[in-house]
């Protein structure tokens, strides 16, 4: 069973920071626009490729109590702790 998500640090923190991703071929852009801690969700921007797309996450924790979402089809995890402010 997972752990809930109820320690989310204040949202301000995060709003607007950005992260790359390299998936190996081009990199992908992830900008944190929203948390909703009553559905554990983190809506981002995600540029990808030229496409701009508003998606919502299931943020997760880790046994460490990092919180994380999953991105793609090898589900890799992008750690909100990764993002920084721009």
């Amino acid at each position: 069973m997972e752990k809930a998500v109820s320690k989310v640090p204040e949202f301000k923190q995060y709003y607007l920071s950005e992260f790359e991703f390299f998936d190996g071929d081009e990199f992908i852009t992830f900008n944190i626009i929203g948390i909703n801690v009553a559905r554990n969700t983190v809506t981002v921007a995600v540029s990808d490729r030229g496409k701009i797309s508003i998606i919502d996450f299931e943020l997760m924790v880790d046994a460490d109590d990092n919180l994380y979402f999953e991105y793609g089809c090898t589900f890799k995890k992008i750690y909100l702790n990764d993002f920084m402010e721009v």
